[in-house]
């Protein structure tokens, strides 16, 4: 199981992240919500999320398959209606490498099986306790 702790104290918006395997990054508000922008805000962090696993998932497959990937950018932007009826991640790959056609056809397909794209395109439960 993946955690993160995050704790906030009294400056705004600036919040500690530890990782389970105690990696640490501080997230924060931009200066238009009254933030610092000293960090990472939450819908950065998604967007990361999703561009990391992507791109391991990406990275994996190529190296299984012996397939010349150099390297790929993943450029991730997460739009959010006022409603928060509607969200959407506009995901854009860029693969660098000698890689045929049906090489970056098959790419793309497994962008779409990456785990956290899985987790994001299916129901989510949030469970939430005050202790």
């Amino acid at each position: 199981m993946s955690k993160a702790i995050v704790s906030i104290e009294k400056e705004h918006y600036r919040m500690n992240v530890v990782s389970g395997g105690n990696n640490r990054l501080i997230s924060d508000e931009p200066h238009e919500v009254g933030g610092g922008n000293l960090g990472f805000s939450p819908d950065e962090l998604l967007c990361a999320a999703l561009g990391a696993c992507t791109s391991a998932t990406l990275r994996m497959y190529a190296d299984r398959k012996g397939w010349p990937l150099d390297g790929l950018d993943v450029q991730v932007e997460f739009q959010r209606e006022s409603s928060f009826s509607t969200t959407q991640l506009l995901r854009n790959i860029t693969l660098h490498g000698n890689l045929s056609e049906d090489q970056r056809e098959r790419l793309l397909e497994i962008a779409n099986k990456c785990p956290l794209h899985k987790t994001l395109t299916h129901p989510v439960e949030i469970e939430t306790k005050i202790l």
